[in-house]
């Protein structure tokens, strides 16, 4: 027998069942929702940045390294990049090789 592969495949668990109105009412309620959030302890407001937030009390975690003379920034993707990456320099602007590329 030939097997129609653009068919539709439908589980038997999804297919709709003939059940009465009360049957799936009685379903929803033994088994019902809480209006509660389920809320882990790491989930708190403090671990939540919104767009926008005042962050000036907040202090840097990590240790920000002054471009060294060896690398110079893309003036394209202005990424700091090793000088064997340079593919051109114009007007005193450096682009890398991939954004040249």
């Amino acid at each position: 027998m030939a097997t129609d592969y653009d068919e539709p495949r439908v589980k038997p668990e999804d297919e709709p069942a003939n059940e009465s109105l009360e049957v799936i009412q009685a379903q929803r309620s033994a088994t019902s929702q809480s209006p509660a959030i389920d809320v882990d302890d790491a989930d708190t407001a403090e671990g939540i940045d919104l767009p926008g937030a005042d962050l000036s009390q907040e202090e840097l975690l990590i240790q920000v390294v002054p471009e060294q003379e060896d690398e110079f920034t893309c003036m394209s993707c202005f990424l700091v990049r090793h000088r064997s990456q340079l593919a051109r320099e114009k007007d005193g602007a450096k682009y890398c090789l991939e954004c040249e590329g």
